[in-house]
């Protein structure tokens, strides 16, 4: 058994190369061997987003406070918010974040193929996020 303890594990600020905007990833579990699943609290400012992106295994996120965007490739931007509960397949191009005035938390789950949990791909403008 183990137990990670509130505040035992540091915030960090998310990447530029994979966000816009001022975004923070607080740590909640890591895979260890045999698993492969990990999760993170991530915190979007307004405004803020991922890159499109995808997942090998697919990715669910539980909205846990505020206002949120998601759009997956060829669909509409929609709006999510606190208990939403947003799953992701295998494979499927999309993004999420925060509305444009409103602040957004989800934990975001998901399981890693050969290492690697996510594809980072190119930035979403602000048309796309619909600013």
């Amino acid at each position: 058994m183990q137990i990670k303890r509130a505040g035992s594990q540091p915030s960090a600020k998310g990447p530029e190369d994979w966000f816009t905007g001022t975004v923070r990833i607080d740590p909640l579990f890591s895979p260890e061997d045999p698993a492969r699943t990990g999760g993170a609290l991530v915190t979007f400012e307004p405004g803020a987003r991922t890159a499109w992106h995808t997942h090998p295994l697919g990715q669910t996120l539980i909205v846990t406070a505020g206002f949120g965007r998601v759009q997956r490739e060829g669909g509409p931007v929609e709006e999510i918010r606190p208990g939403d509960v947003v799953w992701f397949p295998p494979g499927e191009k999309h993004w999420h974040g925060a509305g444009p005035t409103t602040a957004m938390s989800h934990i975001a789950i998901q399981e890693a193929l050969n290492g690697s949990p996510v594809d980072w791909m190119e930035k979403v403008d602000d048309c796309q996020y619909g600013a």
